[in-house]
């Protein structure tokens, strides 16, 4: 948990760890863009990023234990395809964390 004291509106901020961490803020970043329920081809989410294949497979690992991403792995055809996509409880941590990081930096969103 990530705490910032003194912040504009008073209170703490708590930034969620999980998404907080600089490539698991990328991976969500990516996956959020996506209209609810498309997916990635794992991949292209490691060329995208720039990612080695153990670097990507450990990040995933921590977002998928948090239910933050559900992944899958099917065939097409004779080949094995893995599939990344974020949950609703992903969006909703996602959504959250940006609202606390506005709050944290004094960012006001006009809606």
């Amino acid at each position: 948990m990530v705490i910032a004291d003194g912040v504009p509106g008073g209170g703490e901020i708590d930034l969620d760890e999980t998404i907080h961490q600089p490539t698991r803020l990328r991976i969500m970043s990516l996956l959020v863009s996506l209209a609810s329920h498309d997916r990635l081809a794992y991949g292209f989410v490691q060329k995208h990023l720039g990612l080695t294949p153990g670097n990507l497979t450990t990040h995933l690992r921590k977002l998928e234990d948090a239910d933050y991403i559900a992944i899958t792995k099917e065939f097409q055809g004779a080949k094995p395809r893995t599939w990344v996509e974020a949950t609703p409880a992903g969006r909703d941590a996602f959504a959250e964390y940006l609202v606390n990081l506005e709050r944290a930096l004094g960012v006001r969103t006009s809606s």
